[in-house]
């Protein structure tokens, strides 16, 4: 992805719109407005894996994606640490993210709060699936949350 700019799309699935900030080829927000920004465009490759995504018919891994992250340094680590070890169709809660997370303590209530602040601030939800953390908050509006879980059955 070399490109940059803002591009939407409505997913009937959801009953609304993803929407991408792209820079300097790099994601760096994902939102799911009901109308999306006046000037997006809607003809962006990883709109169609998402639509591939939502079609439910294969595993979609958004892995490959590269997105920035602008966030202070340890909520970035466990947001990556997300992205890395939970995939397609599996669940962590929090304390488990906070176990897998380099330096962090699932005993520690401050660890666990920092676990919770990345997932409400992750920018960009979906690739960084957030919603695969059971009681954790996300980012994505609870309805689209609960949606990208049932694609996943989870």
């Amino acid at each position: 992805m070399d490109d940059a700019g803002i591009y939407a799309r409505h997913y009937p699935f959801l009953e609304r719109y993803v929407q991408l900030g792209v820079a300097s080829g790099r994601v760096i927000s994902v939102t799911f407005p009901e109308q999306p920004d006046d000037d997006a465009a809607d003809d962006h490759d990883l709109l169609d894996r998402i639509q591939t995504y939502f079609d439910g018919v294969t595993e979609v891994d958004f892995g490959d994606v590269q997105v920035a992250l602008t966030l202070p340094t340890d909520q970035r680590e466990v947001l990556e640490t997300l992205r890395e070890n939970v995939p397609y169709g599996e669940q962590v809660d929090v304390k488990q993210l906070a176990r897998m997370t380099p330096g962090l303590d699932a005993e520690d209530e401050d660890d666990l709060i920092l676990v919770r602040t990345a997932l409400d601030e992750n920018p960009a939800p979906l690739l960084i699936p957030d919603h695969r953390v059971r009681d954790g908050p996300s980012a994505a509006p609870p309805e689209v949350e609960q949606r990208l879980r049932s694609v996943e059955d989870l």
